[in-house]
């Protein structure tokens, strides 16, 4: 009886196995040296985003009611000893918000400054239009800048714009400020942001001190939305 002997010219039987984990591992190279880079661009932003700050006028784009603050060398000190004070000053506002900008979760500062902004009205008129704007950006479920809120804080204030009073987002504005005293705030200060300007600060006081640049709101923004293209 003969043996019958078939040959497969087309299949490489010698060809090394570990080609396609070579594959992967040269993929997951290129993933490590993208990500390195993003992180490399990223610092170089929040290097330019310290430069802009180390101007000491600066415009704040708070809703209709821009105004001019001056920031003294003290004050980056300030803003480490509460959120109170952080937030109570221009410079520093502008700053912490720019900051949560480039961690994409500005919704919690801007809930607070619209609350803010929502307690200057004096027309019963707009108040209505105005909760009812406010509520459906960022308290309602799916709204396009969702805060996170508890179940019984939504309702509370579902009800209370129902018959909008200047208080009606108290409750809610008070939660979502714990939220950002436990959690953005303390990031905020341990960021590289923060401690470089406490250190361009005290190299300032120490009789260092760089010429003032002119950084208006336009700048600002233009620093802002710098943030917003990380991807």
């Amino acid at each position: 009886m003969q043996t019958v002997l078939f040959l497969f010219p087309q299949l490489n039987l010698s060809a090394p196995k570990e080609e396609p984990y070579r594959i992967i591992k040269q993929e997951n190279q290129e993933g490590k040296r993208e990500t390195k880079n993003r992180l490399k661009d990223k610092r170089n932003r929040l290097s330019l985003l310290l430069q802009k700050a180390e101007s000491r006028e600066i415009f704040i784009p708070f809703p209709n009611k821009p105004e001019k603050a001056n920031t003294s060398l003290d004050e980056p000190v300030k803003w480490g000893e509460s959120l109170d004070k952080l937030l109570a000053h221009k410079s520093g506002l502008a700053l912490f918000r720019a900051f949560l900008q480039s961690e994409f979760s500005e919704e919690n500062i801007e809930f607070w400054m619209a609350c803010e902004d929502y307690k200057r009205h004096k027309s019963p008129a707009k108040l209505a239009s105005k909760a009812m704007k406010i509520y459906s950006d960022f308290i309602e479920t799916d709204a396009p800048k969702e805060v996170n809120i508890d179940f019984h804080t939504k309702e509370v204030t579902k009800k209370n714009i129902l018959c909008p009073t200047l208080s009606c987002f108290d409750l809610a504005q008070r939660k979502v400020h714990v939220l950002m005293e436990k959690d953005s705030y303390p990031r905020f200060l341990k960021s590289q942001l923060y401690k470089d300007l406490i250190k361009q600060s005290q190299v300032e006081n120490n009789g260092h001190r760089r010429r003032s640049q002119s950084f208006t709101s336009a700048g600002l923004l233009q620093t802002q939305a710098e943030f917003t293209v990380w991807l």
